[in-house]
């Protein structure tokens, strides 16, 4: 179903990447009018981004702007990241991101500017639901490079602005438009990091932008034994082995960790499974509320395969998810997303 036709003026999220430009390309077929926008988030972001993407507006003709959104980005996600963190969760910042920025504050900004839609260079689609009248969320086409999952938090009011060119292209389509159309950014690598943390280190990025120091304190088995000290409880995320730099006859992964114990705990691989899932903020796309459980496939990772589940709605925005099979390492802080077949039925922050 074209979502585009009550669209009038298309604001095009650009970053100067490939997928972006070709999303701007395919958004602009056929005449529309459109205006292409690009968002600086944190001082130190390469300015050649938002060199590449005005270069791609004027290719195709139409305006293009930079808007500064570092200090709402610092006080919004970068915030969000660390308060997560500190709280003892692991948090995907691009997930609350395509909700308070992307779709949220720059879109606001774009409105301003005339644009009454919003298109993105995710993978993803949006269809609306006969039946119940509801925008729907759905995988891309081509499950290998779909972002549905990122996507979960967004509200009706945003997706029925939202628009995915690219949701039912394979990336190589995407890099050969590119190429076709003479894009520099059609070679460019995608990105794999957080962007505001390139090197990965996101305990340093913490420790400097909060300006605290984290104290060492107990690794602790799940059995109560004292197996040494760690350096800070925000340096571990559930379901690691590597770096606890210990010596055990048997290999050990973090199971938990306590803020108000200032303890990682440790166990076996086996002790990081489980079915259930609790989930905090959900957010409900396909449906206004679950009346009674709903089968589902779920997954609790960006990369994971969705395996079947039970939904069940405990609360205005909490729910329980009882996985037919057992789950590893399900993360708190990390997304829950709920599928009916192609379709996003919601997600929730584990908790």
């Amino acid at each position: 179903m074209d979502m585009s036709l009550n669209k009038e003026k298309i604001a095009v999220a650009m970053s100067g990447g490939v997928d972006s430009c070709v999303a701007a390309l395919l958004a602009v077929k056929g005449g529309r009018e459109a205006l292409g926008v690009t968002m600086r988030v944190f001082p130190e972001a390469p300015l050649q981004d938002s060199a590449d993407a005005a270069a791609a507006a004027k290719k195709l003709g139409f305006e293009h702007v930079t808007l500064d959104l570092c200090e709402d980005f610092s006080n919004i996600v970068m915030r969000y990241f660390a308060e997560s963190y500190m709280a003892g969760e692991t948090p995907n910042p691009c997930v609350f991101c395509n909700k308070a920025i992307k779709f949220g504050l720059l879109f606001d900004k774009a409105k301003q500017l005339g644009c009454t839609g919003i298109a993105t260079g995710h993978y993803a689609r949006i269809n609306k639901s006969d039946s119940s009248g509801r925008i729907l969320l759905e995988r891309a086409s081509y499950k290998e490079k779909d972002q549905s999952y990122v996507l979960w938090q967004l509200s009706q009011a945003q997706l029925g602005a939202a628009e995915f060119p690219l949701g039912t292209y394979s990336k190589a389509e995407v890099r050969e438009i590119a190429r076709e159309n003479g894009f520099v950014s059609s070679y460019r690598p995608d990105s794999q990091d957080i962007c505001f943390v390139p090197d990965g280190n996101y305990r340093g990025f913490i420790e400097k932008f909060t300006g605290k120091t984290f104290a060492p304190g107990d690794f602790v088995g799940t059995d109560g034994k004292l197996w040494g000290r760690h350096n800070g409880i925000i340096g571990y995320t559930v379901g690691q082995r590597k770096g606890l730099g210990i010596s055990a006859p048997a290999p050990l992964f973090v199971i938990r960790k306590s803020v108000e114990e200032n303890r990682v705990y440790l166990g076996s691989n086996d002790e990081l499974f489980s079915k259930q899932v609790k989930a905090k903020d959900v957010n409900l796309i396909a449906v206004e509320r679950l009346d009674s459980p709903l089968r589902v496939t779920a997954k609790t990772r960006y990369s994971q395969k969705e395996t079947p589940a039970t939904l069940i709605q405990t609360g205005e925005t909490t729910a329980l998810i009882e996985f037919d099979e057992a789950q590893r390492a399900a993360t708190p802080g990390q997304s829950v997303v709920f599928y009916d077949g192609d379709t996003v039925v919601g997600g929730g922050i584990i908790c």
